[in-house]
């Protein structure tokens, strides 16, 4: 089957709508393979788009397709598939049944099996020959709970989108606290609670577009119809249904969602950008929108870039020996002395296309992605070298690192932090972890036990943050706390207002009844400085003592000019 020019071969009209005909219903047949069919006469094929996005063959209609597919075929597997569509042409064959290995848009292979037969006209010549092409990584793309595409199917289809540019709106929904579901009725009701979920999304609301079951109690509809308002407007109808109960077996339940919604226009990104930018949103939702949709903003940003760009341009930066990643340092300094006694490790990004990022655009979003306990590891060893270097112009000097919600759920991270201290001959009382807002989420005893772990060995914990969420007095109760930071919140108007000094008092007398040290950050003026010095507090950060500096202008940091 010779390859032919598309702009110089030429098939009748009506042989065109013919082979559609014919296309059409062998695809309503077809059971999740990918129908093809050929003209003979005219070695004129149509196939089916899924195939062609997923193999990244040129078009859904081409001269000379079997020429065209046999390049995708391994090279091992090439020369009978070759001698079969030669049998098919000349003649000599009715059809072909073949399993051979076929290479994707991303250059890997699938096993396939292909399984085609020929159409005679009244006179018995060859007129047509068709069939379908069974792709068995698919088979693996089924939720076998629900019926519905699973999260592999959801990446393909994602990718599809984004290869074909293709504008649509994704929608992740979860079923809130269903581990309590779990607890409360069992596994094998969960499992229904999952089960009807989906047929009702799938019933109701998956008529407009693809849905598919992810990880755990969490869906995602994907749509090309429907805008942002329409999206929210069915949601809402769906979080109703749910709050007025539903029946499932002999018990009736109700409960929450949570939502993140975002909407691809821009295709300069991975499907794996797009996951977590959702799953981002999603946690909004959850955490603080008591399970209103989010949508994530991909906004404009300064140079006219899509945030979703730039956040696809740095998670790329990850895997390639962390480019463009680099660390600043805002001092530290004792309440009193006004002395350099630490400082904290603060991620930046920067490249020669976008420059410097802001921080607060890629950070709350990377903290949350599965690659961020590897830039995690980078961010701690960098830190740990840095500071190796100011401990020998500062005996007392410790160095603060932020941690991730992703890397206290591994079950190896306080090995991970203690195999790093020891490769890097780090005395581990100079170093102090901080948990961050989200880290609270964490099962308390888990949490507990890290903390355990990392003082056992000298390590110091602070507590980030302190104040802003509903946990933190709970926590330096259950939790050894070296250290609590008041967050710059708490400060920002203490020189105008009486009741601000009057929290912060007692913020600290709460620490200190529980042994923990007070770190107050956003210190912006001398006045700020001389009203803290009267509740007991140990050291301060801020802009009034340092920006974030590079660890060059660290080791040269002079308390009495670094201001």
């Amino acid at each position: 089957m010779a390859e032919t020019d598309c702009t110089d071969a030429r098939i009748p009209e009506d042989r065109k709508k013919r082979l559609d005909s014919i296309f059409d219903a062998l695809s309503i047949i077809a059971e999740d393979t990918y129908v093809y069919l050929c003209d003979m006469r005219y070695d004129y094929s149509r196939w089916s788009g899924i195939l062609v996005d997923v193999f990244g063959l040129p078009s859904e209609y081409m001269f000379g397709a079997g020429s065209i597919w046999e390049e995708h075929i391994h090279p091992q597997d090439r020369k009978v598939f070759h001698d079969g569509i030669e049998g098919i042409f000349e003649g000599r064959l009715k059809g072909h049944d073949m399993q051979y290995r076929a290479r994707r848009a991303d250059g890997e292979y699938d096993v396939c099996t292909c399984r085609g037969v020929v159409f005679r006209d009244i006179d018995g010549n060859p007129e047509y020959f068709g069939g379908a092409i069974r792709n068995h990584s698919n088979q693996s793309h089924v939720d076998t709970l629900t019926g519905l595409r699973n999260q592999y199917g959801f990446f393909e289809d994602l990718q599809s989108y984004i290869r074909r540019g293709t504008a649509v709106r994704i929608c992740m929904i979860g079923i809130s606290r269903f581990t309590e579901i779990n607890e409360v009725y069992g596994y094998h009701f969960g499992n229904m609670v999952l089960q009807e979920f989906g047929r009702y999304l799938l019933e109701h609301v998956g008529n407009r577009g693809g849905t598919y079951r992810l990880d755990g109690a969490k869906f995602a509809m994907v749509t090309e119809s429907q805008n942002a308002p329409e999206i929210r407007e069915s949601y809402e109808a769906l979080r109703t249904h749910y709050r007025e109960g539903v029946s499932i077996g002999q018990i009736q339940v109700t409960y929450e969602l949570n939502a993140g919604l975002l909407s691809l226009s821009h295709f300069n990104i991975d499907d794996q950008t797009i996951y977590a930018c959702l799953n981002f949103a999603y946690d909004e939702s959850k955490i603080k929108r008591l399970g209103d949709l989010v949508e994530f903003q991909d906004e404009l940003t300064g140079e006219n870039r899509q945030r979703l760009e730039k956040i696809h341009a740095i998670r790329a930066c990850i895997p390639h020996d962390y480019k463009g990643f680099f660390l600043l340092y805002q001092p530290v300094v004792d309440v009193n002395t006004e002395k350099l006694i630490g400082a904290e490790a603060l991620l930046r990004w920067k490249s020669e296309e976008y420059g410097v990022v802001p921080p607060d655009l890629f950070i709350p979003l990377l903290e949350k992605d599965p690659l961020f306990p590897s830039l995690g590891e980078w961010i701690l060893e960098t830190a740990l070298v840095s500071a190796k270097k100011m401990l020998k112009k500062h005996s007392d000097f410790v160095i603060n690192v932020n941690l991730s919600y992703t890397q206290l759920e591994k079950a190896d991270f306080t090995d991970m932090v203690i195999g790093i201290l020891k490769k890097n001959n780090f005395p581990p009382e100079h170093l102090c972890l901080e948990i961050t807002e989200r880290c609270r989420l964490l099962d308390l005893d888990l949490l507990k036990n890290i903390v355990v772990k990392l003082r056992a060995v000298g390590i110091r914990v602070a507590l980030d943050d302190f104040g802003t969420g509903f946990s933190s007095v709970g926590l330096i109760k259950e939790l050894p706390i070296d250290t609590i930071k008041i967050d710059r919140s708490f400060v920002k108007t203490i020189e105008m207002e009486k009741k601000d000094r009057k929290l912060i008092s007692y913020l600290a007398s709460l620490a200190s009844n529980y042994g923990a040290r007070v770190c107050v950050e956003g210190i912006e003026t001398a006045g700020m400085r001389d009203i803290l010095r009267q509740y007991g507090i140990h050291s301060l950060q801020g802009y009034y003592y340092s920006r974030p500096i590079e660890i060059e202008e660290l080791l040269k940091w002079n308390e009495d000019t670094g201001r």
